[in-house]
């Protein structure tokens, strides 16, 4: 991938970074990231995402801006509340960078429309709010092989993890909270979020997404970083691919 001149301009003070260079940013690229969720998590990822030069964004979202968002999801203003959400934060991308395509699905994705919405995607990061959704990308991350940023906030804790699950001894999402879509949860509207840790936690999940694509220092596949900031508390634990895992065993 040839860059630009104007895109070296751009890219400059991470071009001169060792570790990355003019290779990392030929990956980014060429990359392709579904982003599943333009709320708390997805705004900040979608930022950093476009600013750093990745080439395609795909932006699945079914729901419209309310008021309440405003808080910790700074892609939108007043202006946005009762716009589609995915459609404003594609608009978004693409002032951020007009190299950028950001492509917007304005849609719930679930166990139907999976595959046709990810496919072809080099890594998804999935910040949505429900265990169904993210049970479903994550089948269908191993199913087509593509690497799964899992990210997810609550209260004062945040935490990211990359799954691989098709590779032997590398686990899937399913691995760490099981495959029972039905498994209750809670969201924000009911445990409350601290806002500035929804991009603390989105911004940690686009640099994650951006050393998975370009190979710089070492991924976080098959652990799970955990952020408690009532105590600033920051922990890395392991998690074990399970040999009964119905969506990655065998």
């Amino acid at each position: 991938m040839m860059l630009s001149d104007a895109e070296l301009d751009r890219y400059a003070r991470q071009i001169i970074l060792p570790a990355f260079g003019g290779a990392g940013q030929a990956r980014l690229k060429a990359a392709h990231v579904a982003i599943i969720g333009a709320g708390g998590i997805g705004c900040p990822a979608i930022t950093y995402l476009a600013a750093a030069g990745v080439s395609k964004l795909t932006i699945v979202d079914h729901d419209h801006v309310e008021l309440s968002n405003l808080q910790r999801q700074p892609l939108f203003t007043d202006a946005d509340v009762g716009s589609p959400k995915a459609k404003v934060a594609a608009d978004a991308a693409r002032r951020i960078n007009p190299h950028v395509e950001a492509v917007n699905i304005a849609q719930r994705l679930d166990a139907d429309n999976a595959e046709a919405l990810l496919a072809g995607a080099t890594l998804i990061l999935d910040g949505c709010d429900n265990f169904e959704t993210r049970l479903a990308v994550n089948r269908t991350a191993v199913a087509l092989r593509i690497p799964l940023l899992s990210a997810a906030i609550g209260a004062f804790e945040g935490q990211v993890a990359l799954y691989e699950g098709w590779r032997a001894g590398s686990p899937c999402y399913a691995c760490l909270v099981g495959d029972d879509p039905d498994r209750p949860g809670t969201n924000c509207a009911e445990q409350g979020v601290m806002g500035a840790l929804a991009g603390m936690i989105g911004a940690m999940a686009a640099l994650e997404a951006v050393r998975a694509l370009t190979g710089w220092g070492q991924p976080l596949t098959g652990k799970l970083a955990i952020v408690d900031m009532l105590d600033r508390r920051w922990r890395e634990v392991a998690v074990a691919k399970d040999p009964e895992c119905p969506i990655c065993r065998g």
